[in-house]
Formats: C-alpha cells, sequence, structure tokens
C-alpha cells in the first residue's frame, strides 16, 4: 500500500551548509601504535587531563570507554556540553536537510501503524533525536491524516541523553510548555505537550519507555555508540586501545595489546574472515531490547545509519566543523562515529523479529515515493530559492556519491506483520496476503532505475 500526502505547505528551509564528506578516515594498523595530531587547544584540556589520569591509573583504555569518555561523560562530555547539529556545528543529518525525509518516514510509520490493525495505543520513540526535527515533520504528517487518526491514544517518547539538546527538542516541539522532573528518580525527566496537544516525555534509556504498541526510530544513532576495535595478528585478536604517547604526555595514541583481553575473546565470530573488526556491544545490547518489546507488543523499529553489511574494517573517525577530525586529537571537541556494522545487528536480533534489509537510503525513498514528493513540493514553493533548496536536498538524499548508497535502512517487525492470516474453512475464502512493507517493496518509482 501507497501514501501520499496532499501537503502543500513548505518548511522553512535550513540555512545551506555543506554537508560532510562521509569518507572513511582509515587507521591503517600496519604498526602498533598511531599517534594523533598535537593539539593546543584549551577547550579540550579537562577532558584529555582526565583520560591521562585514568590511563595512568590503570592501564590504556578500550575504544569503547574512551568514547564513552569523550562523548557521553556527565560532567565534560561532547554530547552533554554541545549543540553539534546545524550549520554552526560539526556534522548535519538528513532532517536538516530536507523535510521530504521526516514526512516519508511519517509516511511509513502511518502504514506500519495500519497493517498492525490500527491499535488504539500508539507510541512513537524516537532514539537520538538530535534538533527534534525528525519528530516535528513526523507529527505534521501525523496532523495532516488527523482524520485517520483521530481515535488513537498518540504519544511521543523521545531517547536523549544530552541535556541540551533535551532543551533545544522541548523548545522545538513545546515550545514553553515543557518542564523538568522534581524527582530525579522518576522514568522521565522531562515532560511536555505540543501545540496540537500530544504529550511528549524524555528519557536516558529504553528501560524507562513504557512498554505497548511502539513504533521506534534510530536515526543516526547507532553510529555513535561505543566500538571496540580488533585486530588480526599471527597469535590471533588482539584488540586496539587508547594509550599516552611516551614520547608526549599531552597526545594520545593507538596500541595493540599483545595478550587477549575479555572483548577480544567473546565479541568476535568464529568465522570472521575480516583482518580488522569494529563491534558494538552496546548496540546489540539495545537490539536484544527492541526485539523483546516489538515481539511482546507489538510495532516496529526503523533504523537509519551510514554502514554496512559485514564488510568493512576499520571505520572509528572524528567530525568537527563538518569536516573529518583525528579522533584522538583535542578530545571532546569533536564528534566520533563508526560505521553501523548491520549483519552484527541482524544477528543481535535473532529470530525474535523479522528483519528486513540494510537496503540503501536511495532505494528506501525512491520506494516511499520521494521524486513525486518532490514535485509536489516543487509546485508549491514560493521562489526559485526554495526550489534550489529542495532540489540539492534530494540530491544530497539519493545520489549514489552522496547519502544514497552510504546510508543503510533496517527495518526490525513483528512476525505476525509478515504472516498470512489464517483462511476461513467456512467460507472457502482465500485470505488476503500481508501488505507490503512500505520503503523495502521495489515499487513503481524504484522501477527502470540503475
Amino acid at each position: 500500500m501507497r501514501m501520499f500526502l496532499k501537503l502543500n505547505s513548505l518548511r522553512k528551509p535550513s540555512v545551506h551548509v555543506k554537508a560532510p564528506g562521509v569518507l572513511a578516515l582509515r587507521w591503517r594498523l600496519q604498526r602498533c601504535c598511531f599517534c594523533s595530531s598535537p593539539q593546543n587547544e584549551s577547550s579540550n584540556i579537562s577532558v584529555l587531563r582526565h583520560l591521562t589520569s585514568k590511563i595512568k591509573a590503570t592501564g590504556p583504555i578500550s575504544v569503547a570507554e574512551y568514547m564513552k569518555e569523550v562523548l557521553a561523560n556527565p560532567v565534560s562530555g561532547y554530547y552533554v556540553r554541545n549543540d553539534m547539529l546545524g550549520a554552526d556545528g560539526d556534522f548535519i543529518t538528513s532532517p536538516e536537510i530536507s523535510q521530504i525525509f521526516g514526512e516519508l518516514l511519517g509516511i511509513w510509520c502511518v502504514s506500519e501503524w495500519m497493517a498492525a490493525g490500527k491499535p488504539k495505543h500508539f507510541q512513537l520513540v524516537e532514539f537520538g533525536p538530535g534538533r527534534g526535527s525528525l519528530v516535528t515533520d513526523i507529527l505534521r504528517v501525523f496532523s495532516q491524516l488527523g482524520a485517520l487518526l483521530q481515535s488513537t491514544n498518540l504519544s511521543v517518547h523521545l531517547v536523549e541523553v544530552s541535556p541540551r539538546l533535551s532543551q533545544v527538542q522541548a523548545q522545538n516541539l513545546t515550545g514553553e510548555d515543557s518542564q523538568s522532573a522534581r524527582d530525579e528518580n522518576e522514568p522521565a525527566y522531562r515532560r511536555g505537550t505540543t501545540a496540537t496537544g500530544l504529550p511528549v516525555s524524555w528519557y536516558r534509556r529504553i528501560e524507562d519507555v513504557p512498554v505497548g504498541f511502539s513504533l521506534y526510530l534510530a536515526h543516526e544513532f547507532f553510529d555513535a555508540l561505543p566500538i571496540h576495535k580488533f585486530q588480526r595478528t599471527e597469535r590471533g585478536w588482539r584488540e586496539v586501545m587508547v594509550d599516552i604517547d611516551p614520547d608526549m604526555a599531552d597526545r594520545l595514541r593507538f596500541v595493540l595489546i599483545p595478550a587477549p583481553t575479555l572483548a577480544s575473546s567473546t565479541l568476535i565470530q568464529a568465522d570472521e574472515q575480516r583482518t580488522h573488526v569494529e563491534v558494538c556491544p552496546e548496540g546489540g545490547v539495545i537490539i536484544q531490547k527492541l526485539t523483546n518489546r516489538i515481539a511482546e507488543y507489538g510495532g516496529a523499529a526503523l533504523i537509519a545509519d551510514y554502514g554496512h553489511d559485514g564488510t568493512k574494517t576499520d571505520t572509528f573517525r572524528g567530525f568537527r566543523g563538518h569536516k573529518l577530525h583525528d579522533p584522538l586529537e583535542a578530545p571532546g571537541t569533536a564528534d566520533l562515529t563508526a560505521d553501523v556494522d548491520f549483519s552484527y545487528l541482524r544477528r543481535m536480533a535473532g529470530t525474535g523479529v523479522a528483519c528486513l534489509g540494510p537496503i540503501t537510503q536511495r532505494h528506501f525513498l525512491h520506494n516511499m515515493g520521494i521524486s513525486i514528493r518532490l514535485q509536489v513540493l516543487l509546485q508549491n514553493c514560493p521562489n526559485a530559492f526554495t526550489q534550489r533548496h529542495l532540489l540539492q536536498g534530494f540530491d544530497m538524499l539519493t545520489s549514489p556519491k552522496k547519502m544514497g548508497e552510504r546510508f543503510k535502512f533496517l527495518a526490525l517487525l513483528n512476525h505476525q506483520r509478515l504472516s498470512s492470516p489464517v483462511a476461513d474453512t467456512k467460507s472457502g475464502k482465500k485470505p488476503p496476503a500481508p501488505l507490503p512493507v512500505a520503503g523495502f517493496s521495489e515499487l513503481g518509482p524504484l522501477q527502470g532505475r540503475n
């Protein structure tokens, strides 16, 4: 089933910025260690001092621990202190590039809700919602389809670890109508209400989100979760860790640990063929929790991120000012990321849910009708500047040389979603086939494309 919006309104375009060239920063582990470039920025001194103190006390730390400290430390973490999105930040995401992206994901959500039998209670859950642009565009779709959703108890639930970003999201979604929880032990640390009356809640962990029929969205979320890095050697798998450069006390370096670690002994598959592997155990745990929830309470999850299907090796890198950045230089001043291994996520989901994908963003968006939606907006846009903005966004999202091939989509579905209804033996009628899953079926706009 295909659904098309009759929206004529245009979201106010954001300032046009040059999107990051998302190219892998290759660290060739042919020697035991690699040093970062010198840094002299005062803004990262406290983070660097904290890391060097930890390393001096306990020895080299894993890349996963390094990422946790740099990104999510409650005092000095990059995500805690910074507003890193947009033209003035370090990177820009698809919802900021074009409103069409969020609108099509909104159609996907409504399609899956309908395929599940239109449950009366419907939770929209997003992990790492950035500025709230994606959920804002999705809620605009829900508002346009108000007649369809009017009898539904709809609520929004955001999993966000950054206090600063949660305030930005609250301002964009609820204006002044939100407040922090009085008791820090409450599951939701912030609550508010949108202009249309939808309740919005903020959480730090998936465990705190209420159970029930939910559609989960994770857009550029898994790429920022901590990874372990491993290198195959003549003596077996060894873990790559972060240490202090012995020649310069204010620099960090990668080192190859000579003995096996608990991680290197437990996280690598026995049939692994690559020589360098990155594993994200925290991502695996979240996938398993999503799987359990979807299997028990229904719903689905849609994961969109740049990544691969178990083929890439060393992808750990930093982004600062929309440019690649040495991940060990000036810790705390740049975003850290690694390509998502979708084969690992599928393996962690196991048989508890049905997995579709990964497919490229280009295929997913064309299947969702992005070309048709673009034409509708172009016909109703007020000026040439807006037209250029829409066309540039379309190209950035779908071009094979840009985001179109690098970004992938993976869906986790309740098994009943794809199972055929039981035939009525009395009437002899053949039961209808399950509805196709939007975005993952090659429909009209994709056919004939290279």
